[in-house]
């Protein structure tokens, strides 16, 4: 497993979340993802505005190999998308943890991170695969 980010937090589902001070949450999904899902050509992204509840489906990352639903990791409103991946989708696959992020959003409750897997949790989980 390449290099795992040790400033964001991970879910068993492969997003991962980078917390800013100011509470703005950007998140993405996993290089581990990414490859297992091979080359991405399309994204659904929310909207801003949406609202999303930890673990609620809020987008969809399609590969040539599947399609793969996106869940919050954290509860929290959307205030940007990432809308470079509208016309380069395959950015995720060449910079996941970079300029590969889906979208941010204001979390309602930012200790939510508290509750998700630490970077080195993330590789001993995964290792196996």
């Amino acid at each position: 497993m390449k290099d795992v980010p040790g400033d964001m937090f991970y879910t068993e589902s492969h997003e991962w979340v980078k917390m800013d001070d100011d509470g703005i949450a950007t998140i993405g999904i996993s290089d581990h993802a990414q490859g297992q899902l091979g080359d991405v050509v399309y994204v659904e992204l929310p909207q801003v505005g949406d609202a999303f509840t930890a673990g609620d489906p809020c987008a969809v990352v399609e590969s040539v190999k599947a399609a793969s639903d996106i869940y919050a990791p954290i509860g929290g409103e959307v205030v940007e998308i990432n809308e470079q991946l509208e016309s380069a989708p395959e950015t995720i696959n060449d910079d996941a943890y970079g300029e590969g992020w889906l979208f941010r959003l204001k979390a309602d409750d930012a200790s939510e991170v508290d509750g998700l897997m630490s970077a080195e949790s993330y590789v001993e989980v995964n290792s196996e695969d």
